[in-house]
């Protein structure tokens, strides 16, 4: 494990334990600062999640001769539409509890929610986590990881929080935690060959497109789009010169 490695774990461990100590209280700021999240996270996907799929395609169709040149596109889509199935079952059984007049019913409906969204996302982190640590991050990557995966990351845990603050308080931040921890653990010890770390990009990457769509899109009513704006314009700018300069 590098260092740079270490401190991005670290650093997407404390935005689950602490996020909503550091979002701001107030409504407006902290709708300013996930709509500059979400302009961020939109640019993170096109500038380099997208051409990385890409890259990722072309490095292994030459070098292990697959059949087609979509394979890892379709594990992306693998990904998107399981992490879509989820939340699928997650609103329906939202909706079945608001229309439960049993109150103790409804308590047991929200947090058996609670607990899948919580497993899969836990599942999540692991992989993002696996992914950066055999990625060998380091120097001005970590402030790059860091940034976009630690904002991401801020908008899922304070969307998973307000749906159930009190769950998420007691329970949920450490298990997504301890996510990140397997992932650095197995990161470190195991390394897998060329082939199944493009299939664990791919599917990440397609869960990642949905959750950013889903969780850092500001609704119409909440957005502020010069913020959105702002984040987008200079993150892509940022990672344009970072791959002019730096190759990457």
């Amino acid at each position: 494990m590098t260092v740079g490695a270490f401190v991005v774990g670290v650093i997407l461990i404390t935005i689950h334990l602490l996020t909503n100590q550091i979002l701001p209280s107030d409504r407006i700021k902290r709708d300013r600062w996930l709509s500059f999240s979400g302009g961020i996270a939109a640019a993170y996907i096109f500038v380099y999640v997208l051409p990385a799929f890409h890259e990722e395609q072309a490095s292994l169709q030459d070098t292990d001769g697959l059949a087609m040149e979509s394979e890892l596109y379709f594990v992306g889509l693998i990904g998107m539409l399981l992490f879509f199935g989820i939340q699928n079952i997650v609103n329906r059984s939202l909706n079945k509890s608001e229309k439960e007049s049993d109150t103790a019913q409804v308590k047991v409906i929200e947090n058996r929610v609670f607990w899948v969204q919580i497993i899969f996302f836990s599942i999540y982190n692991m992989l993002i986590s696996f992914v950066v640590i055999q990625s060998q991050v380091q120097g001005i990557q970590v402030a790059f990881y860091s940034s976009a995966i630690g904002l991401h990351f801020f908008a899922v845990a304070h969307d998973m929080w307000r749906e159930n603050s009190e769950m998420y308080n007691k329970y949920g931040r450490y298990v997504l935690a301890a996510g990140i921890v397997i992932g650095w653990l197995v990161g470190s010890f195991i390394t897998f060959n060329t082939l199944v770390l493009a299939i664990i990009f791919s599917f990440i990457s397609g869960a990642m497109i949905l959750n950013v769509i889903k969780y850092e899109m500001p609704e119409e009513r909440e957005a502020h789009f010069k913020w959105f704006l702002t984040g987008a314009a200079g993150y892509a700018t940022i990672v344009l010169m970072l791959k002019f300069f730096f190759d990457w």
